[in-house]
C-alpha cells in the first residue's frame, strides 16, 4: 500500500515538447503588454488616490492567457470568474477572521478553490488573489469589498482584452478556446 502510493509520484507521462521561437515570442509580447498596461494604469493614474491596478496574482494569469492559450484555466471564464470570486471570498474571510490572520489565510485560499471547481472557473491565480485580500496590508484592507472591483475585475479585463488582441495575430494561435 506504501509502496504504491509512492510509486505514484513517479509521473505517468513525459515532459511535453518544447515550444517553438514564434510561441515564445508572442508569449513575451502579451505579457508585457498586459502587465505594463495594468502597472502603468496603476502608478500613473491611480497612485495616490488609495487604490491600485495591479496585484501579484496578474503574474501567474499572465503566464496562463499569454503562455497557455488553450488550457482551460486560461479561458476567459476562468480568468474573470476566478479572480472575481476568489477576492469576494479573500475579503469576507478577512473580516470575518481577520482576528487570526492565519486561518483567515487558509479559510480564503482553500474556500476560493472549492468555489472555483463548484462554479467552473478554476484559475490558480484566483487563489492567490483571495490570499492578498488577506495579508496584502493596509492598503488592501482599506479597500474592502471594492476590492474586488479594482484591482481585480478591471485589472483582469483590461489583460483579457489584450489577450484577445494579441493571442489572434499569428494565425498558429487562437484564443479563447470558449467563453462560457
Amino acid at each position: 500500500m506504501i509502496r504504491n502510493y509512492f510509486t505514484k509520484m513517479k509521473g505517468a507521462s513525459k515532459s511535453p515538447p518544447p515550444v517553438g521561437i514564434s510561441e515564445i515570442l508572442w508569449s513575451w509580447i502579451g505579457a508585457f503588454l498586459g502587465i505594463s498596461t495594468v502597472a502603468l494604469i496603476s502608478y500613473r493614474v491611480l497612485e495616490g488616490k488609495g487604490l491600485t491596478m495591479i496585484i501579484g496574482s496578474f503574474g501567474a494569469s499572465a503566464v496562463l492567457i499569454y503562455g497557455a492559450v488553450k488550457s482551460p484555466l486560461a479561458q476567459p471564464r476562468n480568468l474573470l470568474g476566478g479572480h472575481v470570486l476568489s477576492a469576494l471570498i479573500g475579503v469576507t474571510s478577512y473580516q470575518i477572521l481577520h482576528s487570526h490572520i492565519w486561518l483567515a489565510a487558509a479559510v480564503a485560499v482553500a474556500t476560493s478553490i472549492a468555489c472555483m471547481h463548484g462554479t467552473k472557473t478554476l484559475h490558480p491565480p484566483g487563489g492567490a488573489t483571495a490570499l492578498i485580500a488577506v495579508i496584502g496590508g493596509k492598503s488592501v484592507h482599506s479597500l474592502g469589498y471594492l476590492y474586488a472591483i479594482i484591482p481585480t475585475a478591471v485589472g483582469a479585463s483590461i489583460m483579457l482584452a489584450i489577450a484577445l488582441l494579441v493571442n489572434n495575430i499569428p494565425k498558429t494561435r487562437r484564443y479563447p478556446e470558449f467563453w462560457l
